[in-house]
C-alpha cells in the first residue's frame, strides 16, 4: 500500500519489497483520472507511454533501485523541453514540440525517474499566483477557494497531492518557492548558473533558475545534485564553488519591526514568530537585520527594466500573436517598452549599489530567514486585482535571483483554525546550496505538520540531512574501514563519525583483491555497467586527520569522486583497474560486509 505522498523514501521502500515500476505507473495514472483538480496538467504523458517507459527501465537496469532515481514518478512544469510532449508555457499558439529533452530532464532520466506529465503555469513563468493560464487555475490542495502560488502552480499541486514524487519548477521572482508554501511542500531554488537552462522556456533569461518541488528537504537536494552542472550551451551556467555555512551556532537573520509586512495576515506573521522561535531552539543566534537594500533590489525585478527581458523572450511570437496572451502577462510583458538601453544600465547601476548595501547586512549574519510569502488570497482575490495582490507574494523572493542567492524554502505550519499552511525560507549567498540544507531540514522535522496534502505523514529517516562541520571532510569507505570492521578504528581514533550507510550508483563493481592484509576488496567504476549499487559508508574526519587517512592509503588503492545513489558525489575509496583484473567479482554481494558473512573463508 503506497502512501498519499510519494516521497523518495516510500516509493524506494515500495520497490525494495516487491513493487514493480509498472504497477506505480498503474497507480499514477488512476491517481490522475480521480484527481479534482483538473488544471494540474496541461499535458499528461499516455497511459501506454508510462507504462513502455517502465518496461524500458526493467530492461536497462532491472534490479529494483539500481539507479538513483530508478522508476521515480517526477511532473515538468511546461516551460521545460521533454521530447515526446508538446512545450507550451501554457499558450496554446505558442506549443512546440521539442526533439531532445532539456539537459536537467535528461540527467533525470539517465537516473531512473520516469516523467508523467506537463503541469500548469501562469503563462509564460509570469506570476506568482496560479491564475493566469487558459488552461485554468490549479487551487491549493488545503482549499479549492485559495491559490496554488505560481507561476509553477500545477507542479507543486501534483507533488501535494501525491501524484508524483517530486516536480521541476523554475524560479525568477519566487515561482520555484511561494507554491511550496502554499501546499506544506519544500522548494529547492538553487544558486543562478548551478543547474543549466538549455531546454527551458526563457522569463528573464539572466536570473531564471530551475527549481525542484519536494516532500523532503533531502529529497529536493538529492534531486538537485543530479541535475546541476556546468554545460556550456547556456551561457549562464557556472562551475560551483561549494561555500561552507556555520553547523553549531548560526547566525540566522530575520526581519526588523520596521521590515515587517504582512498585509494585514497575522497568521502568517505569527507562523513566522513561531519559526524564529523553533530556529533559536535550534541553536540559531537570531539576528535582526535590515531588508531594505534587498527589498529595493527585489523592486527592480517588476519596476525596473528587467521587465524587458520578458519581452526579449517572446517579443516575436507577441508581434505576431498579441491576442493569444492573458490580458495580465500581455499587459506586465508590454511595459517592458517604456525601458530603453539608458534605463537598462541605470538599472544596472543601481542593482549594483544596493548589493554593496547587502554586504553589510551579510556581514551580520550567515543566512537569512524570511517568509516564503507574507500572505495568500483566494482566486477571486486575486482575479480582481491582479497585479498587485500578485506583487505582494514576492515580496521576500524577488531579491534572491538578482542578488545570486541560494534559498531553500519549507512549511511553517498552519493558521490558527489549522486551514492553510504558510512558510519560511532560508536564504543564502551564492553556492550554499548544501551548507543550507541541515538547518531547513532541522526546522522541517521541528514542525510535525507532514508532507503535502498529508498532514500525519511523518517525515522518513532516509531523508534526513546531516550536517558536516566546517573542520570535518566526508569520505566513502567500502571495506575494512567500515563499522566494525578490522580498520575502523583508524577512522574512530581520530575523532571520525558515520554520516550514513548508503549504497553507490549502478555503475560499480566490487572485487576481492587477493593478498592483501588484513582482507580489502576494490571498488571501480564501470560507466556503461548496471548493477544494483555497492553498499558503502559516509564517515566525517577532521581535516587534518582526513589528509593524513588519505596519504597512507596504500596502492592499488587511492580516492576519486564516487557517486552515491542519493545523488550525492563524495571522495572516496576507489581501486586501479589493472589490479582487479583477475580477482573474484563480488558485486552480486551488494558490498563488502555481506560478502565477509558469507564467504570468511573463502577471501
Amino acid at each position: 500500500m503506497l502512501p498519499t505522498i510519494l516521497d523518495l523514501a516510500s516509493v524506494r521502500n515500495a520497490y525494495k519489497a516487491g513493487l514493480s515500476p509498472l504497477d506505480l505507473m498503474e497507480e499514477i495514472i488512476e491517481r490522475c483520472k480521480a484527481s479534482d483538480d483538473p488544471a494540474v496538467f496541461i499535458t499528461l504523458t499516455s497511459p501506454e507511454a508510462l507504462r513502455q517507459a517502465a518496461r524500458d527501465l526493467l530492461a536497462k537496469a532491472p534490479e529494483p533501485n539500481s539507479l538513483p532515481l530508478w522508476g521515480i514518478p517526477f511532473a515538468v512544469k511546461d516551460n521545460i523541453d521533454v521530447a515526446g510532449l508538446p512545450t507550451t508555457a501554457a499558450c496554446p499558439a505558442f506549443a512546440y514540440h521539442p526533439e531532445v529533452d532539456a539537459t536537467v530532464i535528461a540527467r533525470l532520466r539517465a537516473a531512473g525517474a520516469i516523467v508523467i506529465g506537463k503541469t500548469n503555469l501562469d503563462q509564460f513563468a509570469t506570476g506568482l499566483n496560479g491564475t493566469r493560464s487558459p488552461h485554468g487555475a490549479p487551487r491549493s490542495v488545503f482549499d479549492r477557494a485559495y491559490v496554488s502560488g505560481g507561476s509553477s502552480s500545477g507542479s507543486a499541486v501534483a507533488v501535494a497531492a501525491g501524484l508524483a514524487s517530486f516536480s521541476l519548477g523554475t524560479d525568477t521572482a519566487g515561482s520555484g518557492r511561494v507554491p511550496a508554501a502554499f501546499n506544506n511542500l519544500v522548494g529547492i531554488k538553487p544558486t543562478p548558473g548551478l543547474v543549466p537552462n538549455v531546454g527551458v522556456v526563457p522569463a528573464c533569461r539572466s536570473v531564471d533558475v530551475v527549481t525542484v518541488f519536494a516532500a523532503t528537504v533531502g529529497d529536493g537536494i538529492a534531486i538537485r545534485r543530479i541535475m546541476e552542472g556546468y554545460d556550456g550551451r547556456d551561457p549562464f551556467s557556472r562551475e560551483a564553488t561549494p561555500a561552507a555555512l556555520p553547523s553549531a551556532r548560526p547566525r540566522v537573520g530575520v526581519l526588523e519591526s520596521t521590515e515587517r509586512e504582512f498585509y494585514g495576515n497575522g497568521q502568517v506573521e505569527a507562523l513566522y514568530d513561531a519559526a524564529i522561535d523553533r530556529a533559536r531552539s535550534l541553536g540559531a543566534e537570531i539576528v535582526p537585520f535590515d531588508y531594505a537594500p534587498f527589498r529595493q533590489a527585489a523592486e527592480l525585478l517588476y519596476s525596473g527594466p528587467w521587465v524587458a527581458e520578458r519581452l526579449a523572450a517572446v517579443k516575436d511570437f507577441l508581434a505576431t500573436n498579441a491576442g493569444d496572451f492573458d490580458p495580465t502577462v500581455r499587459t506586465i510583458i508590454e511595459g517592458a517598452r517604456g525601458y530603453d538601453a539608458v534605463a537598462a544600465f541605470e538599472g544596472k547601476y543601481r542593482l549594483e549599489a544596493l548589493r554593496q548595501k547587502t554586504k553589510a547586512e551579510w556581514q551580520k549574519v550567515d543566512f537569512l530567514m524570511l517568509p516564503t510569502s507574507p500572505t495568500t488570497y483566494t482566486v477571486e482575490e486575486m482575479q480582481a486585482d491582479p497585479i498587485v495582490r500578485n506583487s505582494h507574494f514576492g515580496r521576500y523572493t524577488n531579491f534572491a535571483n538578482l542578488l545570486d542567492c541560494a534559498a531553500i524554502a519549507v512549511p511553517a505550519g498552519f493558521d490558527a483554525k489549522g486551514h492553510l499552511p504558510a512558510g519560511v525560507m532560508f536564504v543564502g549567498p551564492a553556492f550554499t546550496d548544501d551548507a543550507l540544507a541541515p538547518f531547513a531540514d532541522a526546522m522541517h522535522r521541528t514542525l510535525g505538520d507532514g508532507m503535502g496534502k498529508d498532514r500525519t505523514a511523518t517525515l522518513p529517516e532516509a531523508s534526513r540531512v546531516e550536517p558536516v562541520p566546517d573542520d570535518m571532510l566526508p569520505i566513502v569507505v567500502v571495506g575494512a574501514h567500515l563499522t566494525d570492521m578490522p580498520l575502523n578504528h583508524e577512522l574512530t581514533r581520530v575523532g571520525g563519525y558515520k554520516l550514513k550507510t548508503c549504497r553507490t550508483d549502478n555503475s560499480y563493481r566490487l572485487f576481492a583483491l587477493p593478498d592483501t592484509v588484513p582482507p580489502k576488496p576494490g571498488l571501480v567504476r564501470e560507466p556503461h555497467f548496471s548493477g544494483a549499487g555497492v553498499e558503502v559508508e559516509v564517515w566525517a574526519l577532521p581535516a587534518e586527520a582526513f589528509a593524513r587517512f588519505v596519504q597512507k592509503i596504500p596502492a592499488p588503492l587511492g580516492v576519486g569522486k564516487i557517486m552515491l545513489d542519493d545523488g550525492d558525489c563524495i571522495t572516496g575509496f576507489l581501486c586501479e583497474a589493472h589490479a582487479v583484473v583477475g580477482a573474484r567479482d563480488i558485486t552480486e554481494f551488494g558490498g563488502w560486509r555481506h560478502f565477509v558473512l558469507s564467504h570468511s573463508s573463502a577471501i
